[in-house]
């Protein structure tokens, strides 16, 4: 295995649109030698041009020497068809369109024409590897190999063994994706592999608070940025890869793990890409775009209206002395005592609940509630419920605006947006866990790099307190009724048992072994 890896120098790469010719730029920068293959030989032609180009760049910018940048480029060699004879080819890594059927013919056709030496890689980011490889004759040398695009930049490479694949093939893979400066990670042969499966929990979570009517597109995505530190929220994100794209894949994981609640698509995605509401592409999604610019709607701003004293109610630790200095630093006349006079507008933070439940006992019609979630340093969220006063509600929202963070409006919920979309981001990889699909390294480096989260979503969970999340699933579930939000049996049993998320703690193996 070790020893396949060290001594790799020469891969061809069968495809040269985008992914295929970033393959091979990534292989060749990193000392190989790269046979670039495709049906069409003017793409080859222009794969080659477009790798060498990148290297000049790259050289021109400082971040490669003149010379390493010539010698990269000398490494590219066009071969012409896929099938060219080969002669000292360690690897082929096979980036064609993903269709099932070509890529079965062709490494039908490879295994009868490469050394016995030879693995053999497919770059395929949906199909199963143990399907593509049903048709060959000896399908163990067979495995995935998924990059993401752009392959120089993203550093992260799946690694997808398939059912006949050999035991010595798939870590063999991973040693040569580190050797060329990209990080590997161990991916089930499932719907989605792990980035895509993983990143289910956000998507579809947002989808949902959506269909509810909870929060608006750039609400749900200011929040995701604000409060949860994601790059990008998730319906911009919708937009960014097109809701043509992204819809199959959600409904393709949804029946893969035949109709696991967690996954379920949502009516309204659907009936987007029936309306041509695709995002960008289209000009037109979650957001309207002019000249390929988002345009987002304004921040939200103080009501004009006659100020009003706020009583903080102390359920969450913290909360009354968080909230009330940042008010009091805001000019915001915060009252004290254990009841809130008759003109004061009561502030409640709910964590896994409503503010009408959080709220028992006080006024009802002057309660708003505020999201604890991230200790008010950032955005701040406010809850409203069917039953407040207009005028004590905008008279509370002027003095949330009044503390100079940018404020949220959406309506009260189970939980607030930042909790369930954490809850779901964290429940989904603790399923993957639970399901042993990957180990819990993989699964949080898979998302830290493949998904860009700023954790992976065992140590968000680590970070959130096990339990606490554990908690906020079980106010969901049982508030709903949506089997969606029923937790991880890996959540609750590291909780329960007061062990990390993000360690897989003693198996029977360990036992036995």
């Amino acid at each position: 295995m070790e020893q396949w890896a060290r001594r790799v120098s020469t891969v061809r790469v069968i495809g040269a649109g985008a992914m295929g010719r970033g393959i091979a730029q990534w292989a060749a920068a990193g000392g190989l030698t790269v046979e670039l293959a495709d049906v069409r030989p003017e793409a080859v032609a222009e794969a080659v041009d477009y790798a060498g180009a990148m290297f000049a760049r790259l050289a021109a910018k400082g971040r490669m020497s003149a010379d390493d940048a010539e010698a990269a480029a000398g490494r590219l060699r066009p071969v012409g068809e896929p099938l060219t004879p080969f002669q000292n080819c360690d690897l082929v890594v096979e980036a064609v369109r993903e269709d099932l059927e070509t890529k079965r013919e062709l490494f039908a056709a490879l295994e009868r024409v490469v050394p016995a030496h030879t693995v053999l890689a497919t770059n395929t980011s949906s199909l199963p590897v143990t399907a593509i490889g049903a048709t060959m004759s000896d399908p163990s040398r067979l495995a995935g190999l998924h990059f993401f695009n752009p392959v120089p930049l993203m550093r992260l490479v799946e690694v997808i063994p398939g059912a006949r694949t050999a035991g010595w093939v798939a870590d063999a893979l991973a040693d040569l994706v580190r050797r060329l400066g990209h990080e590997p990670v161990l991916a089930p042969d499932a719907p989605g592999f792990l980035v895509n499966h993983a990143g289910r929990g956000l998507v579809t979570e947002a989808l949902q608070i959506l269909s509810e009517g909870a929060a608006e597109p750039a609400d749900i995505d200011r929040i995701a940025r604000d409060v949860l530190g994601l790059k990008m929220g998730p319906c911009e994100l919708l937009d960014l890869t097109g809701l043509d794209v992204s819809q199959p894949v959600m409904e393709s994981i949804w029946t893969g793990f035949y109709t696991e609640p967690r996954f379920r698509p949502s009516r309204l995605a659907r009936a987007r890409v029936e309306a041509g509401l695709l995002g960008r592409k289209t000009g037109e999604g979650f957001y309207s775009y002019v000249d390929g610019a988002k345009q987002e709607p304004a921040e939200v701003a103080a009501p004009d209206i006659e100020a009003r004293p706020v009583w903080i109610h102390d359920g969450e630790p913290g909360v009354r002395e968080g909230l009330g200095m940042l008010l009091s630093e805001g000019g915001v006349e915060v009252e004290s005592g254990d009841r809130p006079s008759a003109e004061a507008v009561v502030l409640v933070a709910p964590f896994g609940r409503s503010v009408v439940d959080t709220a028992e006992g006080l006024p009802l019609e002057r309660t708003l509630g505020v999201d604890p979630f991230g200790g008010f340093f950032t955005r701040l969220t406010v809850s409203v419920h069917p039953g407040v006063d207009r005028e004590a509600g905008r008279a509370g929202l002027a003095a949330l605006v009044a503390t100079g963070r940018d404020v949220s409006v959406v309506r009260d919920a189970p939980a607030t947006v930042a909790q369930r979309l954490l809850a779901s981001v964290v429940n989904v990889g603790c399923g993957i866990a639970e399901q042993r699909l990957a180990a819990p390294a993989d699964i949080d480096t898979a998302v830290r790099l493949g998904l860009g989260y700023p954790r992976g979503p065992l140590e968000w969970g680590d970070n959130a307190g096990a339990g606490r999340v554990l908690g906020l699933l079980r106010g969901l579930h049982a508030a709903t009724g949506d089997p969606r939000y029923r937790p991880s049996g890996w959540l609750a049993e590291r909780a329960a048992l007061g062990l990390p998320l993000a360690k897989a703690g003693t198996a029977p193996s360990d036992l036995t072994g």
